[in-house]
């Protein structure tokens, strides 16, 4: 792990504005890779930006957006109860990250990621798990830094791909 010092990050409730930029950061083959190859529709980022306000009015946590240090969406982090009754860690709290291409490599997503797990944790939430793309090796190894262990793999009911199933107990996670 590098020794040099994590940027600023910024982490807010998304607002309906967010969307848009959502939209706009997360429309690159790259970042969708493992997300289906390409941005969703502009309106499942409104979808997913009212039901995180939502999240984060019941619950205390939600996928916030990422701002940098000028201020700009560069992606989001956060958790939210794992979204499918079908198949993966059914009634857990997923953490999460994604973010724009300009913003990889920076350390931008392991300084969202910690402050997202001392946020949940201040919620109250004991455990998260992390469902990561097996070939997604960014993800794994953020997932790895911040103390999670690898626990399960399941296959994607739609994708056939595989799914890694990282977890966290963050009654165990020693603080800064």
């Amino acid at each position: 792990m590098s020794s040099r010092p994590l940027p600023v990050v910024q982490l807010r409730v998304p607002t309906d504005e967010d969307a848009l930029a959502w939209h706009r950061v997360f429309d690159d083959p790259e970042v969708m890779e493992f997300h289906g190859g390409r941005s969703a529709e502009l309106s499942e980022y409104e979808e997913l930006t009212a039901r995180q306000r939502k999240h984060d009015a019941e619950r205390g946590f939600c996928f916030w957006t990422i701002l940098d240090e000028d201020g700009e969406v560069i992606g989001f982090t956060g958790a939210q109860p794992w979204p499918h009754e079908s198949f993966g860690p059914v009634g857990e709290i997923e953490i999460g990250w994604r973010l724009a291409r300009s913003a990889w490599g920076k350390g931008c997503a392991t300084a969202a990621a910690r402050t997202t797990v001392e946020r949940v944790r201040a919620a109250g939430v004991e455990r998260v798990v992390a469902m990561v793309n097996s070939r997604n090796e960014r993800s794994i190894t953020l997932a790895r830094r911040l103390g999670m262990e690898l626990t399960e793999t399941f296959t994607t009911p739609v994708s056939k791909q595989q799914a890694l199933c990282f977890r966290l107990e963050l009654a165990s996670v020693s603080r800064p």
